[in-house]
């Protein structure tokens, strides 16, 4: 089935579409379908900001769509970046690499690197049903980048169990053991389900 990513973001749809390629799905991002906008992240939860993306690119294709909202929440800073994760610092912060530089500013003098990625996927159908799932992965906070891969705030990222950040995993080992693998894993469940009883 043809799925519209309701984002731009070569990282995500990069990621999207490695894995929802292995159970069948082409994924199209916006700018492949024909849409130039970007839908307004208003809500306050993840949950919410997903589904504000889906349904803008349903209402503006008649077209089933797929969004992920994810971010970074970290403990010392009362689950900051969160939501704002994409806009986290504000306008003096206009590239991931300085999102992450002022994360880290911010957490200096933290002991506490408690962190977590979560992403909630939406993915909405024309008669406005959905699947929703949601993943995510423990980890702590570093403090400095290690590794070139991935995106956002993968290079502070590190995940004890695997002794790496996220950027110095191949892709191959991040699809498999990501917050967004592990919310795909369960959309994959969730879309069985809803199809067998369609």
């Amino acid at each position: 089935m043809e799925l519209i990513l309701a984002s731009n973001n070569p990282g995500k749809l990069r990621e999207m579409r490695a894995i929802l390629t292995e159970i069948g799905h082409e994924v199209l991002s916006q700018s492949e379908a024909g849409l130039d906008f970007v839908a307004e992240e208003i809500g306050n939860t993840f949950l919410a900001n997903a589904r504000i993306k889906a349904q803008a690119v349903v209402e503006a294709t008649g077209r089933a769509a797929i969004a992920d909202d994810s971010g970074l929440v970290v403990e010392a800073l009362d689950g900051a970046p969160g939501v704002d994760s994409a806009y986290y610092g504000g306008e003096a912060c206009v590239t991931d690499r300085d999102r992450l530089m002022y994360l880290l500013r911010n957490m200096e003098r933290e002991e506490n690197r408690k962190a977590y990625f979560v992403s909630t996927i939406v993915c909405m159908f024309p008669d406005r049903s959905s699947i929703e799932a949601e993943g995510r992965i423990e980890g702590e906070i570093l403090r400095e980048p290690r590794g070139e891969g991935g995106f956002g705030y993968d290079p502070i990222f590190f995940v004890p169990e695997l002794g790496m950040s996220f950027a110095e995993l191949t892709p191959e080992v991040k699809n498999r053991v990501s917050h967004r693998a592990r919310a795909l894993a369960q959309f994959k469940e969730k879309w069985e389900i809803y199809h067998a009883n369609k």
